[in-house]
């Protein structure tokens, strides 16, 4: 699958908003949630576990990913981010890691109840088809590259960008088990807290 083209004209203005969060600019931050928070709780919905429903929604989420988004960029933890596709990827990945963690809390309350967590790690792997180097652009992913051995991260990458298994393999020069086993390798890896290590 190859990634959308850029749209130069929301590039730009997504940099101009961007720019104005980190500056504090309110209108800036409400241009960012006009364009892509609706379309981040639709995204958050397709990935929060039945069981989870009851007491978080994907604009629970979305909001808790939003102002992350926020916070990091004032922050200046986001400084390369300038692209339209790589905000949203961003937000995407964010907004995954924002379920899980959600997801393991309740887990923890209930003594075992509720998803597995490599139930939440198939839909971080494959739903919303993600643009090139949402890896790059994203703290929490860099955080969870850097669980997997290297030779797991191009798997890990192609398929966070919605590659299916059998294109992995043809990029990588390796076979659809090769890809397979290395994304069951993946989602253990992810599927452990890291405090635990």
């Amino acid at each position: 699958m190859t990634p959308a083209p850029h749209d130069d004209e929301l590039d730009a203005t997504v940099a101009r908003w961007i720019d104005g969060l980190r500056e504090g600019d309110p209108a800036s931050a409400n241009g960012l949630w006009q364009r892509y928070f609706r379309r981040l709780v639709r995204a958050a919905e397709g990935r929060i576990a039945p069981a989870l429903e009851r007491t978080y929604d994907g604009e629970d989420a979305a909001l808790s990913a939003f102002h992350s988004l926020c916070r990091g960029v004032r922050a200046g933890r986001f400084d390369d981010l300038q692209r339209g596709d790589e905000l949203w990827s961003l937000l995407v990945v964010i907004t995954a890691r924002k379920i899980q963690r959600r997801a393991r809390a309740e887990r923890a309350v209930k003594r075992g109840g509720g998803a597995a967590p490599a139930q939440e790690l198939d839909d971080v792997l494959g739903r919303e088809p993600t643009p090139d180097f949402a890896i790059e652009v994203a703290e929490e992913a860099e955080e969870l590259m850097e669980r997997l051995e290297p030779r797991l991260r191009p798997v890990a990458r192609l398929k966070l960008e919605a590659h299916a298994n059998e294109e992995i393999a043809r990029a990588l020069g390796c076979s659809l088990r090769t890809v397979e086993r290395r994304l069951g390798l993946i989602r253990r890896t992810w599927s452990e807290d890291p405090s635990d290590a």
